[in-house]
């Protein structure tokens, strides 16, 4: 028999306290849908009233299989929860159920809200009444509990028994301010239980301050909790919240959690977690983190040699699930660590099938060697290792050809006469017979310069004539320089990361004394790694688009 095991999401909430983190209403129906389709129980849209963005999104948020959830604190001292305001603009969201914050560390209620213990018990209690006379499924966060119960445990627990005994469906155990660790969490969850109030209705809320927030969950889960809480990514105040990309899957996937509880997050949904993780961060404008346990870039990235070789033989050897399983992929990175275990491995994922022994994979190692050895990383950049190795394998298709490029920046007025630097790019490709030429300045909503690297960007996908529908929706989302020799005669390189809107995402390296160069060699080999990959074939005659200049 397994046992049922909550998911509750406060992306939309706690996430939201992330610093630089904003979410607007469409942002945020987006993501609930997102999580809907993954299978959290919960979503905690954030705090009606609290800000017009919140207040908006619970006026129009999206129908959702998931139990929508308002949050709130508990009513105010010398007032009736029916005349509260704030408590009546969080119940007027009208979601099926209510998350009240209210306190349970005894230094925080007569300190931070300046009132006597008897007068806060009786305002959480009278709170959660409150919600439970309203049809609707209540929730107690319990704040600072974990630091209460250690201050002073009987009335920490009173806190709990108030909310509970007034009808509240779960009690959420905060580890607000993120220090305690698993053998406390555990500990203390076995307590509150022990106290009489069950599993069942016992949830966990844990901050990452010591690195501990997946741990601590699943401590408080061994010990009996039942519903865990948790942002997509791990967003939320200071260090963040758990994360659920990382609880998810191995509470579906690891023992025995497996074997003991079921999820609302079924297997085929877990294939869009990965998806799921860096869309969120397409919604933030933020780069995702490499080594995120599962959905990371790096989660599944074997670079050694010898794990390469035994990678080859049987993924086990240095996986612990297949990355198919959370839908992330395999990487086999080439760099100068590489052999031929690695180059055949990589190559293969790339569609390129070579016989061991064959004389191409030694011209590739050195060719790699050299390269890295100039400043090139391809360990980085595994879109253009490819083209590397299609270069030596014959299997490199000739696109177009670049004949110049120029990139001017000037000081001018913009339109709000303001004094900008403007970067304009002109650029001449050869396609076939035909010579095409593009111009674009690189120029914001408002007047601002987005750089020369972005100038060129443009130009570039401006007209690739029967080439264009393929490069539609590419678009640079990261772009980092590195100066890998210092002093006068200084070398850069420049890892362009790039995505498409079939969700895939790839890197590609330029490397020269000039910025510029060495970005515009990282800019062609991701526009050809797309067409490639697209099934894109050469042409020999081309039509420009309307409008395009030849010269």
């Amino acid at each position: 028999m397994t046992e049922r095991l909550y998911i509750f999401d406060t992306t939309l909430r706690d996430g939201q306290q992330t610093q630089g983190v904003q979410f607007s209403t469409p942002e945020k129906t987006k993501i609930a849908e997102v999580l809907d389709r993954l299978g959290v129980d919960y979503i905690e849209g954030g705090w009606p009233g609290a800000n017009p963005t919140d207040s908006e999104f619970f006026d129009s948020r999206p129908q959702t299989r998931a139990t929508f959830t308002a949050f709130g604190m508990t009513k105010r001292a010398g007032r009736s929860a029916e005349n509260d305001d704030v408590l009546a603009g969080v119940l007027n969201a009208g979601t099926p159920a209510v998350c009240l914050v209210g306190k349970t560390h005894d230094f925080h209620v007569t300190k931070a809200l300046g009132i006597g213990l008897d007068e806060n018990l009786g305002n959480i209690a009278q709170s959660v009444a409150h919600l439970v006379a309203q049809g609707r499924e209540a929730l107690f966060d319990a704040e600072h509990f974990f630091d209460g119960y250690k201050a002073n445990p009987d009335y920490a627990l009173k806190c709990l028994h108030a909310a509970f005994e007034a009808g509240a469906r779960w009690i959420v155990l905060c580890d607000t301010n993120g220090g305690t660790l698993p053998a406390e969490i555990g500990a203390i969850t076995r307590a509150v239980i022990d106290s009489g109030i069950p599993g069942g209705h016992l949830g966990i809320h844990t901050h990452d301050d010591t690195g501990n927030a997946v741990a601590n969950t699943l401590a408080a889960v061994d010990a009996g909790a039942r519903q865990v809480q948790g942002t997509l990514n791990g967003l939320g105040e200071r260090c963040g919240n758990a994360n659920l990309t990382t609880l998810i899957p191995t509470l579906l996937l690891k023992e025995p959690y497996a074997s003991t509880f079921e999820i609302g997050v079924s297997h085929d949904a877990l294939a869009g977690l990965t998806r799921a993780s860096r869309m969120l961060d397409d919604i933030l404008n933020r780069v995702p983190l490499k080594s995120l346990p599962y959905v990371g870039s790096s989660a599944f990235a074997h670079k050694a040699g010898l794990h390469a070789s035994a990678i080859l033989k049987d993924p086990s050897t240095y996986e612990h699930v297949d990355p198919s399983v959370v839908g992330n992929s395999r990487i086999v990175p080439m760099s100068n660590q590489a052999g031929q275990s690695n180059l055949r491995r990589r190559l293969s994922e790339a569609g390129l099938e070579v016989a061991p022994g064959d004389p191409a994979l030694a011209r590739i190692l050195d060719t790699v060697k050299e390269r890295e050895a100039q400043g090139y990383s391809y360990d980085t950049a595994q879109a253009s290792f490819e083209l590397v190795a299609r270069e030596e394998l014959g299997q490199k298709p000739d696109f177009f050809e670049v004949k110049r490029y120029k990139v001017t920046v000037e000081r001018r007025k913009n339109k709000y006469n303001k004094m900008v630097s403007l970067s304009e790019a002109v650029i001449v490709v050869k396609i076939g017979d035909e010579k095409l030429l593009s111009v674009s300045e690189s120029m914001d909503e408002q007047g601002g310069d987005r750089g020369p690297v972005n100038a060129l960007s443009k130009a570039l996908a401006k007209d690739l004539g029967p080439y264009q529908d393929y490069i539609e929706d590419l678009r640079l989302v990261d772009f980092k320089v590195r100066i890998t020799d210092g002093g006068t005669e200084a070398v850069t390189r420049v890892i362009i990361d790039s995505e498409d809107g079939q969700g895939r995402r790839w890197s590609t390296v330029g490397v020269s004394a000039n910025i510029i160069d060495a970005a515009f060699d990282a800019l062609l080999d991701a526009i050809t790694w797309k067409l490639i990959r697209d099934g894109a074939k050469p042409v020999s005659k081309v039509v420009p688009l309307q409008g395009a200049d030849i010269r």
